[in-house]
């Protein structure tokens, strides 16, 4: 959500951020309705005045035995009093028509965010790691994965496209590689373990910018609840509406959860394989900070998701996206991109954003400064670490061997039970 205030005092530096989005320009339209709201909050204010004015003075009047001054006064608050309720609903109706428009305007990009219009315009930061030489034709996951449990059939049986069957070796290996991601993130890079609902209110999803805009992207229940689509919205919406305590800060909160994306903006991508699914599991992270502390918290949090494709020998490149492939929430983001060899290129496995105060704002989260009384919003920060399913893909593409089998990272022996190689039954 974008501060009023700021657009009031900075029209054109709103409208030139927004350019670089490629959006056309919006402060004047936004400022005439918050003219009009305004307009109508003064008069009601100066209604509200006249008729405690005017209540008082009919005391008086009475006192002096004027009472045709009297009645005429009360006249005047019975008319006030059927003129407010107007005035109010006419204020509420402008404030929701304001805070709609508000809604789906996206987050501005920070200063140092390349101008682009899509991917190409992306630009490559850091490159970790050497592609494996193979004296094979690596294969891709989909044509490896099933004699090893990956069994995209009996999930298309049951749920559809976009879902798999997980069986066997290769379902322990997912298993292990959500732990090890959950172990690290907690155990050496300081998140609090959390396991939060993946069912949640409409007002979880509006303050971390998946509501109103992109509704058709998200599963929604009978009953009204979401399936979330990361679980940066359960663990960024747990602080909204609160005041926290400055020494509480930095919050920073870890979660292996399912998510549901229904891919609306998918249709033709990725049919084949795993890696766009419906339902899949991931490792977030979240951390709520002080706004001085943003910038290094996004770097920080980039790091603790690279760790982990490091961990795993993973070659990967850490990618600073452009202003027209950003997200909506997100005023700078690092993708990291892992190599899949069967593939023979890079594929998206973590976003890490830093959003600035925007969802702080649409969930009116703050924190009160050491010494000082007013309050401030705090910056919320959200980042894969990782993508469980889809590193899944690039461990058995990466640790192929020529026979079919896929070595088992050194890091994931622990969790797998003895286990050193995923081979066909």
């Amino acid at each position: 959500m974008h501060d009023i205030k700021f657009i009031r005092e900075n029209p054109q530096a709103f409208d030139t951020a927004l350019a670089r989005r490629g959006l056309e320009p919006q402060s004047s339209a936004i400022l005439a309705l918050d003219a009009d709201r305004r307009q109508v909050a003064t008069r009601m204010q100066e209604a509200q005045n006249r008729r405690n004015e005017a209540s008082k003075l009919i005391g008086a009047a009475m006192g002096k035995g004027d009472k045709d001054e009297a009645e005429r006064l009360k006249g005047e608050v019975a008319s006030l009093k059927d003129t407010l309720p107007a005035l109010e609903a006419e204020e509420r109706a402008l404030t929701q028509r304001l805070t709609d428009v508000l809604a789906i305007i996206p987050n501005l990009p920070l200063a140092d965010v390349p101008e682009g219009a899509d991917e190409h315009a992306n630009l490559e930061v850091l490159r970790w790691g050497s592609p494996r030489a193979f004296n094979f034709p690596p294969r891709e996951h989909a044509d490896l994965g099933p004699a090893l449990g990956l069994d995209f059939e009996t999930g298309a049986l049951l749920s559809g496209a976009r879902f798999t069957f997980l069986r066997g070796q290769i379902a322990r290996l997912e298993r292990a590689l959500g732990q090890f991601m959950l172990d690290t993130q907690t155990s050496e890079a300081g998140y609090t373990e959390c396991n939060p609902p993946v069912l949640v209110r409409d007002e979880a999803m509006y303050g971390t910018d998946k509501l109103p805009k992109f509704a058709e992207d998200s599963f929604q229940t009978t009953d009204g609840r979401w399936l979330i689509p990361t679980a940066e919205v359960s663990l960024t919406a747990s602080v909204m509406g609160q005041i926290i305590d400055d020494a509480a800060l930095p919050l920073r909160m870890t979660a292996l959860t399912l998510c549901f994306r229904s891919e609306a903006g998918a249709a033709g991508k990725d049919t084949r394989g795993f890696i766009r699914q419906h339902q899949f599991e991931k490792c977030e992270l979240v951390s709520v900070v002080r706004p001085e502390d943003s910038a290094a918290e996004h770097e920080r949090m980039t790091a603790a998701a690279e760790s982990i494709l490091q961990a795993l020998d993973l070659p990967y490149r850490k990618v600073l996206l452009c202003t027209g492939d950003m997200g909506f929430g997100a005023q700078k983001t690092y993708d990291l991109e892992v190599w899949l060899p069967g593939q023979d290129t890079y594929r998206e496995i973590s976003s890490c954003s830093n959003c600035g105060p925007f969802q702080a704002r649409r969930m009116n989260t703050r924190y009160r400064p050491e010494g000082q009384k007013g309050t401030e919003f705090v910056h919320t920060l959200n980042g894969s670490g990782l993508a469980v399913g889809r590193t899944l893909v690039a461990v058995l593409e990466n640790y192929q061997q020529e026979d079919g089998s896929v070595a088992v990272p050194t890091v994931l022996l622990p969790y797998m039970g003895g286990l050193t190689a995923l081979a066909a039954a």
